[in-house]
């Protein structure tokens, strides 16, 4: 079974558009005039104002996790004839900018609010407190427990071990590398996926690691150049399937794989789909997915039902939460690659296999 039918009616496909404007308090994307106080009304009753949705680092335009969370908030606005407003990160900033920027979402009466990402925490956890009737998300964080916050986290070492698998199958030098963007137990979630599903294809199989960053702030998830850098230097050293965990950062991964003819492996959406990329994607062997438009389509559904989700919200390989994309022609010409991966993802659905985390 193709690795996307797994996925929930739910996922959608990203468009990528240009960012219409950056900094706090900027939109993206604004269908609802903040000088219109009145709120959006459906067939179904929501009297909110629409979809708030506050952006993680590297914004609108990372052909990642940023534009997957939009591609949800694009399908959940046009689906139930709701307003919605994207805001952009600013670089460097701090919790207290995005306390201000989810604020002034909930302020205007925007419901649900998601933050993208987990750097939003403790800004979510404050402004919830203060908006009880507003339904709020966050997106790969479980540390807000209020009665208003829906947790929405994936298990990204599901995805990431067939990751592995695919790239132990299609190395010519069983010698691979992975590149995350910030060096946070996150991201440690998808190297240890990665590590064991290449192991448990081939257990001497060499494998590079590297991470961009210590802190987010560094630019670990925003800086193409730092993982063009990285992926030139895993390459030098022999690998030739590269997996990236790095956000914006690993469209210059992509691209350096591309340029020196080896595989690359994306992450969280399709990438061998962005048109942003098409002129890398014969070298782009196949996505770790992560549903986080569908998590966000599913929040906001459940807002306009009037029976909002709350606590934790996990996706896994087993609910169409996670997956691996195959729509490389030439991934799907790796005959033995595929059957090993569609072995890989019932053995993980079954229990035969626990993924590590760590």
């Amino acid at each position: 079974m193709s690795r996307r039918t797994r996925f929930s009616q739910a996922a959608v496909a990203v468009s990528v558009i240009a960012l219409a404007a950056v900094g706090c308090g900027k939109s993206s994307t604004d269908t609802s005039s903040d000088s219109n106080k009145s709120s959006s009304k459906n067939s179904s009753g929501y009297t909110g104002k629409g979809i708030g949705l506050a952006y993680d680092i590297g914004g609108k335009g990372d052909q990642s996790f940023n534009d997957a969370a939009y591609a949800g908030f694009q399908k959940a606005e046009t689906e139930f004839k709701i307003g919605g407003r994207d805001l952009e990160p600013t670089d460097g900033e701090s919790d207290a900018d995005k306390v201000q920027r989810l604020e002034q979402l909930a302020k205007t009466g925007y419901n649900p609010v998601i933050g993208v990402g987990f750097a939003y925490a403790p800004a979510i956890k404050e402004v919830a407190a203060k908006y009880p009737k507003t339904t709020f998300g966050i997106i790969d964080d479980e540390q807000d427990k209020a009665a208003n916050v829906a947790d929405m986290v994936f298990s990204e070492e599901q995805s990431s071990y067939l990751a592995g698998v695919a790239a132990a199958k299609a190395t010519k030098k069983n010698h691979i590398g992975f590149i995350g963007g910030v060096d946070i137990p996150l991201i440690h979630k998808f190297e240890a996926g990665f590590d064991q599903g290449a192991k448990s294809v081939n257990p001497s199989i060499k494998i590079e690691s590297q991470y961009l960053t210590q802190t987010p702030a560094e630019g670990g998830f925003s800086s193409p150049d730092k993982g063009k850098d990285a992926a030139a230097g895993q390459i030098e050293k022999g690998a030739d399937v590269l997996y990236h965990a790095a956000g914006l950062s690993g469209q210059g991964v992509i691209s350096e794989a591309a340029a020196k003819k080896v595989w690359a492996i994306g992450v969280d959406s399709d990438q061998y789909a962005q048109s942003a990329l098409a002129k890398y994607k014969d070298y782009i062997l196949g996505s770790a997915l992560k549903n986080v438009g569908g998590a966000v389509y599913d929040l906001v559904k459940s807002v306009v039902d009037g029976k909002p989700l709350s606590g934790v919200v996990r996706g896994d390989l087993k609910s169409g939460g996670v997956g691996f994309a195959d729509t490389n022609p030439k991934y799907k010409a790796m005959t033995d690659a595929v059957a090993a991966v569609d072995k890989a993802e019932q053995d993980i659905i079954g229990g035969k296999v626990t993924v590590n985390t760590k």
